[in-house]
């Protein structure tokens, strides 16, 4: 499959990031959102450095870039790896966003104002049209939009923005169905079921379709996970020692 490396961005935040950084960013979020960049996955600088035709110091930012909003991790004298979700990890991810869904649920306005209805309808026309020309990309970004749309009608812009901040993080938990046409049309099924609870004024069924949603990403990541790392997915994950009590802020 050939992919557009090249001004895709899938991430907030990068109105800061210098163009050939941006450039770098982008290209990799797309191979790791697809797959082709899958978790454990190295990334190493020289190698990048001859691939993008880029200084060491822009793929080191790119690199740091991406180990922000969560996509990979750097280890000192190791190096970047795409990053890898145990599913205790992935479990404990989506437990939070559905919280925070929740409560974005919670504070839509209803009934609900046509125009932001429409709004809401037109993006997941554009989904539609995605999945029907097989576009991956296009599906993707489109899935985003609607979601941002859909909790940004909650009217508190921090509550949005911490939603999409943890949906961002899920990028590579989502790599194992984003390519899959099953997912995309389950996606596209719920999708319009919400958009009906919107209509209908059904709170409590908008809920439940927000946390039923998340287990398209979630189920096929760990079934995944496990099948790749058979070793490690018996062992308990390790707890991390508390961190020293600084007081309040």
């Amino acid at each position: 499959m050939n992919l557009p490396a090249t001004d895709i961005s899938l991430t907030r935040g990068h109105d800061t990031v210098p163009d050939e950084v941006r450039h770098v960013v982008s290209a990799l979020e797309i191979e790791i959102v697809l797959g082709q960049l899958l978790p454990r996955e190295r990334l190493v600088e020289e190698e990048l450095a001859a691939r993008f035709d880029a200084k060491r110091h822009v793929i080191r930012q790119a690199l740091i870039e991406l180990e922000r909003i969560g996509m990979i991790d750097r280890k000192r004298n190791r190096g970047a790896a795409v990053r890898d979700f145990r599913p205790d990890d992935v479990n404990d991810l989506y437990s939070v966003r559905e919280v925070l869904e929740t409560s974005a649920v919670a504070r839509i306005p209803m009934p609900l104002d046509q125009q932001r209805l429409d709004e809401l309808i037109d993006l997941q026309r554009q989904h539609d049209a995605a999945i029907s020309q097989g576009d991956p990309i296009g599906i993707f970004h489109a899935n985003n939009a609607f979601h941002r749309r859909l909790f940004a009608l909650c009217d508190n812009e921090y509550l949005a923005a911490v939603i999409e901040d943890f949906a961002q993080k899920a990028h590579v938990i989502r790599s194992y169905s984003v390519l899959k046409p099953e997912y995309a049309l389950k996606a596209r099924e719920e999708h319009w079921s919400m958009i009906d609870a919107l209509k209908s004024g059904d709170r409590k069924r908008l809920a439940a379709l927000c946390g039923q949603h998340l287990n398209i990403s979630r189920a096929p990541y760990i079934d995944a996970w496990r099948a790749r790392f058979p070793k490690d997915a018996s062992q308990k994950r390790a707890v991390p020692a508390p961190r020293a009590h600084r007081g309040a802020q």
